[in-house]
């Protein structure tokens, strides 16, 4: 039920290495599996699952044994890796009556002087400066590109090229001293959920990216499997 992947994954779940951690930022079909739970939680049982509040129980109930949730702004520490939630603007749902029922988030990590963002699915909030502000600064960050149209409907849910750069932006701000991160664009090409071309994601972001005169080697657009 629902869309079907246009892109195959880049390795299998059986190739990939040994996982400490795991962090899930939602409960959408796309970004929480119930099969790849059941055989990551398998093949990994000694990982620590960080989820936002509420989603501990569908992976509890597929197998994940260690398991932290986490409201925005909330902590967790693991072994030498520190982990924020953070806000994100989206929704939740799985089921008709489900809806809102566990919360959403980005993630920031830091471990050992080094500290990267992942903003999870998220449409443009106010708050990026103050993720910035308190859990930078970054070096590298990783901000979704795609699934933005028609803007009428997706602009809550989604943010498009030119706001992804903007959230970029936003994060590099409160610490102008410190090298620039590095931006990841993501959450693209994968799923036909929207009404943009799959391509245009990545031109989009590189043609505002290069309009602000940002660095060119600080914008990453990865090939998959790269």
């Amino acid at each position: 039920i629902g869309p079907r992947r246009i892109m195959d994954p880049a390795l299998p779940i059986n190739a990939l290495p040994p996982l400490d951690v795991i962090l899930l930022s939602h409960n959408h079909y796309d970004h929480l599996d119930k099969p790849a739970v059941k055989r990551i939680a398998r093949a990994h049982p000694l990982a620590t699952w960080v989820v936002p509040l509420g989603l501990g129980a569908y992976v509890r109930g597929w197998g994940a044994r260690e398991i932290v949730e986490l409201d925005w702004w909330q902590e967790a520490n693991i072994d030498s890796l520190r982990v924020t939630a953070t806000p994100a603007r989206h929704f939740s749902a799985r089921r008709l009556r489900d809806r809102n029922k566990s919360l959403w988030c980005g993630y920031a990590v830091e471990t050992r002087g080094m500290r990267a963002y992942f903003a999870g699915d998220t449409a443009y909030h106010p708050e990026f400066g103050e993720i910035g502000e308190r859990c930078g600064p970054f070096d590298f960050v990783m901000i979704p590109i795609g699934a933005y149209d028609p803007r009428w409907f997706m602009h809550i849910v989604h943010v498009d090229p030119e706001e992804a750069v903007q959230i970029y932006a936003d994060l590099i701000a409160p610490h102008p001293a410190h090298p620039a991160a590095i931006m990841l664009g993501i959450h693209w090409g994968t799923f036909r959920l929207t009404d943009e071309l799959m391509d245009e994601p990545p031109r989009r972001t590189a043609e505002r990216w290069h309009a602000l005169g940002m660095g060119a080697d600080r914008l990453w657009i990865a090939r998959f499997g790269e």
